[in-house]
């Protein structure tokens, strides 16, 4: 977007004051409703906004479940008390109703510059009403001091015949973990592991998605329409796959369902896992204290016979409808997406411009954007389903259903088979 927008409008405000009820004297104060990502990745923006506005930032910082319980009293009061709500991407079907239209905002030259799946996220029934502020994404990480081990190197290319290197498919992922996990210290029980199965709630829920994407789903569960698709080819394939990890190559530790983001996490950190499909913030947040710190890399995310394929984490600034200073908060909008870039020094180090990432590509410690970009700009990558019920959905039928699995309870074909007879009952 060019500058002129946001420069007549920060001019127009300064000389008239205006605000949605009518003009009024002296600065507003903008409450903006965040959970604590959002509050750190704006902080830097919202210093420069009151810098250059006179204007003022109010964040309203709460945990994580209270942002979708305030919203959603909020909606049933049909009131606010926020002007600027910042939430993930998944809810937007949920708030819509209560939220600003910004479609004059999503102008071409805005849209070329943010990632395909986030302006897809932004709409809801012909409506843009979020817009981007940052996106997270999985990538790969793994161990650099092994993958460039000249004796690991050579062993790996007896074992397969090709070179040992951060793989790029499913089969180089299977014969990479199955490679590295193994006995290190002799005692007959394996304690190093080539990746980590996430099968507890929390990594089920955007892990095995993305891998059905992978494998060429239209969608995640359902289809653009709304149809079911769980019982598709791509989700069995998926399936098996992920699964198949675990149960036939055991190439993760074996407390699976025990398993979520932050034991994948500190796996890798103490150095018992050789690669991890993880979220791409992480690459700048390894303690200095860690086995891996300084030996870590980080490639795209894997990719299935369709290619490359992940989950956005994604957050959107929304405007309530209800906000007593919709004319400002708008601005402050506008002045976030154009300063996305400052997002990139916050402790997250994420944002949601193309440009943005692109500025950091030869900064050093940034060295993950170049596949952090690729992932996100993959044509596969997509957002979850935009229905309002996603996490009911995704507690009461994808958990459970690769939970069975993993356990041994079903095949792929009876836990899809079993997954859409519950959507059926649900939709």
């Amino acid at each position: 977007m060019k500058r002129k927008l946001v420069v007549v409008t920060l001019a127009l405000l300064a000389a008239t004051s205006l605000f949605a009820g009518g003009a009024q004297e002296g600065p507003a104060t903008l409450n903006v409703l965040v959970e604590s990502g959002g509050f750190m990745q704006q902080e830097e923006i919202a210093k420069q906004y009151e810098e250059s506005t006179g204007n003022k930032i109010n964040f309203i910082n709460v945990p994580y479940d209270s942002l979708y319980d305030k919203l959603t009293a909020e909606m049933a009061a049909e009131g606010s008390t926020y002007d600027v709500v910042t939430l993930p991407g998944e809810w937007i079907p949920r708030f819509a109703s209560f939220a600003e239209p910004l479609d004059d905002l999503f102008t071409a030259e805005v849209k070329n510059d943010l990632f395909p799946s986030l302006v897809v996220e932004a709409k809801y029934k012909g409506k843009y009403v979020g817009m981007p502020t940052w996106a997270n994404v999985q990538i790969l990480f793994y161990r650099k001091d092994l993958f460039q081990d000249p004796g690991e190197k050579t062993e790996f290319k007896k074992k397969y015949g090709y070179e040992l290197k951060p793989p790029t498919n499913w089969q180089e992922f299977i014969d990479v973990a199955v490679f590295f996990t193994r006995d290190t210290d002799g005692d007959g029980n394996i304690d190093f592991y080539g990746t980590d199965v996430k099968g507890a709630p929390q990594g089920i829920d955007t892990e095995y998605p993305l891998h059905v994407l992978q494998a060429g789903s239209e969608g995640i569960v359902l289809d653009s329409a709304g149809n079911i698709i769980v019982d598709n080819q791509a989700h069995i394939d998926a399936l098996k796959f992920y699964v198949d990890l675990h149960r036939k190559y055991h190439v993760s530790p074996p407390s699976v369902l025990e398993i979520d983001w932050a034991v994948a996490q500190q796996l890798f950190y103490q150095g018992k896992t050789a690669m991890t499909r993880f979220w791409g913030h992480a690459y700048r947040m390894v303690p200095d204290d860690a086995i891996v710190a300084g030996k870590v890399g980080a490639a795209p995310m894997i990719a299935g016979k369709a290619g490359i394929a992940s989950v956005p984490g994604s957050y959107y600034n929304m405007i309530p409808k209800t906000s007593k200073h919709r004319d400002v908060a708008r601005q402050f909008v506008e002045f976030a997406y154009e300063k996305n870039v400052l997002q990139l020094e916050s402790p997250l180090g994420l944002a949601a411009r193309k440009s943005a990432y692109a500025e950091y590509f030869d900064t050093p410690g940034y060295e993950h954007l170049r596949a952090f970009s690729e992932t996100l700009s993959a044509k596969q990558t997509k957002a979850r389903p935009a229905v309002e019920n996603w996490q009911e959905i995704n507690r009461e039928v994808l958990v459970p259903m690769v939970q069975e699995v993993l356990s041994g309870n079903k095949t792929a074909e009876e836990a899809v088979k079993w997954a859409r007879t519950k959507l059926e009952s649900m939709m």
